[in-house]
């Protein structure tokens, strides 16, 4: 068993599940314990780290609930066992453990193992280590209490004093561009940390990227200036001296008379060198070159989402077309979704003039200046300008060639709608790769043999990695370093979603780090969408349920949508099955994206899955009275329900029905959030929405739900729900053929009704009961209790009900060949739905009433019936309905299969 704080407060057992502490103040509970492990830690200090502002007055009742849902939530996981105890004493709690159990202890102990370290590499090996351990900011879920906060301060502190260690000892080792990296993520998320900056000037100056170290002073003094209104200290100046001390400066030749002004170098060269192991996307390359191959200074456009080989895609096509441009390639990293600052305009445009031959002293000092001289130098030749990873239109205008020969490719996780309309650039869509693909590129690091071995366990790591190749690249370096794991083996711990993204990083390089940076560039609107993302229970969602998730209206969340959409975030999938009314705007989100989503969702509103479950509760409603226009709302909303801003209306039962079988997957998703957030009142009202589908496809596997939904209405103590879900669950039984379970349920269920005085439940409940009665040999009781049912539907004046009933009874006496009762409760129950959308039940009741009369020998009327009920389920897509009409047309083909008058 393991404890962690070093992120979202969680407990990891032994397998490495994670147990369900459920809220916020429970995980807040655990965390001051653990942050003082063997230590009793008082009553009034607990209080204080639960509750950020006035504790309520029961509050030590609400601990004191919490701390024995803790208590028994680790001892049936076998805490004992590890040495575990959660104990009172006094008027304090204290957890007793041993601390090797909890990973700041380890990162604290590897932290000062290093300190001692002679060895630079060891210092290295122990630091990363202790690094690796965090999994995001410290005590993520918890309440934003003052000593809660205090100590995710203090631990910050120790894991960036780590940071910097560890440069140092990278330093000390002469790898100076790794103590750049190391640094670079820590100084973009910690701007004004002058020391961090100071130390990244140092290593950037030291790996010989001087130019990067003075822009990073630069952009740090006005950092400074505009926030704080202070100029830099003494680390960030002191470094700025030593870097200008060791800087070799350019010395251009001076240039004779007899010399042109300006030596143009005949062929530049700026292109990175061709990916290794690019495989595949034929199609795309095909479109490049389409895209490329237009007049006027062509602009072809990779678009696509961070990881799914953007660069790599316009590089190798780059090499590619080596002999279209004889006049020389340009290359630079725009830097727009990075860890370092964007690059400026015109230090790029320096590098270009300088690669097109232009001294440093003839270089003009304005961006204007620049621009014009590079236009005019690239005027007259067939030149390719790659430009990658853009972040906007701008950032690209002023570095277009001036030739009508020339062509530019840009890159970019933006769709960059700006530059396709001022400036004609031609998309290309970069999307992820096709299985054979991903196999491939598998292969091409690993070696076919390995792959060709275990081809499903490939197929398998492809479908985990979403088809992005730079998740299949991290996965692919995991393997090649351990030539004596299995394929099938990584795929089964990259199946864990807990795990799946940090296995997915190595070293500096992972899919979380890359969709990190996407997101940062988002406007802030859009950046508070994708968090509340994360708290969805599906992979596709409509703007209705992004402005519950978000707290907002759903013309807000269509526009925070399509910004996610044009970072290639989500997938704008539109109108979600052949039927547009059903979801006229949906996205999706891929897996891996919905992971990282969801480790930021503690950073989203705490309300947001509240919003979500109510949002699902209200939809439902309405799509209920859509389906079953005249049936009674299943349950009333629950206390403090919220009402979404706005409500998906259905036009008609077949929109409200395509939309339950849309949301199904999303639903059942939605009840596993609410059980393990103990919102019981909302998992068996989310159920119960559901009916109408579960009556359409009553075989499609229900009865696990309906379990749950039933022990949440115990726990509520909830008496009509319990009888409205047994008698559901008992049909749903009976219907798979499981009798005895069936019984065992409905028998329970009309009493239950009858004490919460739901007339209409029990009218239900005893109609579910009588039918599988009936499976027994049990006829007479079955038709007392269809009779009763009757008679309470009427009381209750509820038409469906009574329609239903007269359904049940007429079946009840054609399987007793009482024909005349058969066709009169066929014919008044027909009587009270003429609505057309109560399709299956005029259906069922058209059959019975066209057996009744085949039974009396009235067979032409018999036929028409029948062929009416069949017609009329056809037009609904009501296969079981249509099923038992043409039964009944079949039997009278066959004088011999019909019952005796």
């Amino acid at each position: 068993m393991e404890f962690r704080v070093l992120g979202t407060v969680a407990v990891a057992t032994e397998d490495g599940a994670f147990l369900a502490l459920g809220p916020a103040k429970r995980r807040s509970l655990l965390a001051m314990l653990l942050l003082q492990p063997n230590i009793a830690v008082p009553v009034d200090r607990l209080t204080e780290a639960l509750w950020d502002e006035e504790p309520p007055l029961h509050s030590r009742t609400v601990l004191q609930g919490h701390v024995s849902r803790l208590r028994a939530l680790l001892a049936e996981h076998g805490a004992e066992a590890y040495g575990i105890e959660l104990a009172t004493q006094g008027p304090a709690y204290v957890l007793r453990l041993p601390e090797t159990l909890i990973d700041a202890h380890r990162f604290e102990e590897l932290v000062t193992l290093a300190r001692g370290q002679r060895s630079p590499g060891d210092a290295v090996l122990m630091l990363r280590e202790a690094l690796a351990l965090w999994q995001g900011p410290a005590l993520t879920g918890t309440v934003p209490s003052p000593p809660l906060q205090a100590a995710s301060h203090t631990l910050e502190e120790l894991r960036l004093a780590s940071v910097e260690a560890l440069a140092e000892a990278y330093g000390e080792l002469g790898e100076h561009g790794r103590a750049a990296a190391v640094l670079r993520t820590e100084a973009v998320a910690h701007p004004l940390r002058e020391p961090l900056s100071a130390a990244l000037m140092l290593a950037l100056s030291r790996s010989g990227r001087q130019s990067d170290a003075l822009e990073w002073f630069h952009r740090t003094r006005r950092l400074l200036a505009d926030e704080l209104g202070v100029d830099p200290g003494p680390a960030l100046s002191e470094a700025y001296a030593e870097i200008l001390r060791t800087a070799t400066p350019l010395t251009p030749p001076v240039p004779t008379p007899d010399e042109p002004e300006l030596a143009v170098a005949a062929v530049p060269e700026l292109l990175p060198r061709r990916p290794r192991g690019f495989t595949g996307r034929h199609a795309e390359l095909t479109a490049l070159g389409l895209a490329a191959a237009g007049e006027c200074g062509a602009i072809a456009l990779v678009t696509g989402g961070a990881g799914v080989g953007k660069t790599a895609l316009a590089v190798h096509w780059a090499h590619e077309r080596q002999s279209d441009f004889p006049d020389g390639r340009l290359f630079a990293d725009l830097c727009g979704y990075s860890d370092t600052p964007a690059r400026q305009v015109t230090v790029v445009l320096g590098e270009f003039l300088l690669a097109l031959g232009v001294p440093v002293q003839r270089i003009p000092e304005t961006e204007a200046g620049m621009g014009a001289l590079y236009r005019s130098l690239t005027a007259d030749r067939r030149m390719l300008v790659v430009l990658d990873n853009a972040r906007d239109s701008e950032q690209v205008r002023p570095l277009l060639p001036g030739g009508d020969h020339c062509v530019t490719l840009v890159t970019s996780r933006d769709r960059l709608g700006g530059l396709v309309a001022s400036d004609a650039a031609r998309p290309v869509r970069l999307d992820e790769l096709p299985a054979a693909d991903c196999t491939a590129l598998l292969a091409a690091v690993l070696g076919e043999d390995r792959v060709a071995a275990e081809p499903e366990a490939a197929a398998h790591l492809a479908a985990l990695c979403d088809g992005l190749p730079l998740a299949l690249r991290v996965t692919a370096a995991r393997l090649a370093a351990r030539p004596q794991w299995t394929l099938a083996a990584l795929a089964c711990e990259l199946a864990d979603e807990q795990r799946r993204l940090g296995l997915l990083r190595v070293e500096d390089t992972g899919v979380a780090a890359a969709l990190r940076l996407t997101v940062q560039q988002l406007p802030e609107q859009a950046r508070r969408m994708f968090r509340a993302l994360g708290l969805h229970t599906g992979s596709e969602l409509d703007r209705y349920t992004a402005a519950a998730l978000a707290g907002c209206t759903p013309d807000q969340a269509a526009a925070a949508l399509d910004r996610l959409a044009a970072a290639h975030l989500v997938v704008e999938s539109g109108p979600h099955g052949p039927d547009p009314r059903t979801r006229p705007d949906s996205y999706t989100l891929h897996d891996l994206v919905r992971l990282y989503a969801r480790a930021l969702a503690p950073e989203a509103d705490p309300d947001g899955l509240a919003r979500l479950l109510d949002h699902y509760l209200h939809t439902g409603l309405v799509a209920t009275a859509t389906a079953e226009p005249g049936s009674q709302p299943c349950f009333t909303l629950p206390p403090g329900a919220r009402r979404p801003a706005a409500v998906r209306e259905f036009e008609d039962r077949q929109a409200a029905l395509a939309w339950y079988e849309a949301e199904r997957a999303t639903l059942r998703g939605a009840v596993a959030a609410a059980v393990a957030a103990g919102l019981h009142d909302r998992v068996w009202r989310l159920v119960l929405l559901q009916w109408p589908l579960i009556l359409w496809r009553v075989r499609d596997g229900w009865v696990p739900l309906l379990e749950q939904a039933l022990e949440s209405t115990e726990l509520e103590q909830e008496l009509d729900a319990q009888s409205r879900t047994r008698a559901l669950l008992g049909w749903v039984l009976h219907e798979e053929g499981r009798y005895d379970e069936a019984l065992a349920q409905l028998e329970k269920a009309p009493d239950l009704a009858r004490q919460a005085g739901d007339v209409t439940s029990e009218a239900i409940a005893r109609m579910n009961l009588a039918l599988i009665l009936t499976q027994y040999g049990e006829v007479d009781r079955a038709g007392d209790l269809l009779g009763h049912a009757l008679t309470l539907a009427g009381r209750a004046r509820d038409r469906s009900t009574e329609m239903l009933a007269h359904q049940h009874l007429a079946r009840h006496f054609l399987t007793a060949r009482a024909y005349d009762l058969a066709m009169e409760h066929s014919r008044r129950g027909l009587e009270l739905g003429p609505s057309p959308e109560a399709v299956p039940r005029r259906v069922l009741l058209r059959t019975s009433y066209g057996e009744a009369l085949a039974g009396l020998g009235r067979t032409e009327e018999a036929r028409h019936e029948l062929a009416t009920a069949a017609r009329e389920a056809d037009d609904h897509g009501y296969e079981e309905g249509a099923a038992a009409a043409r039964a009944g047309l079949a039997n009278l083909a066959d004088p011999e299969a019909l019952p005796p008058a």
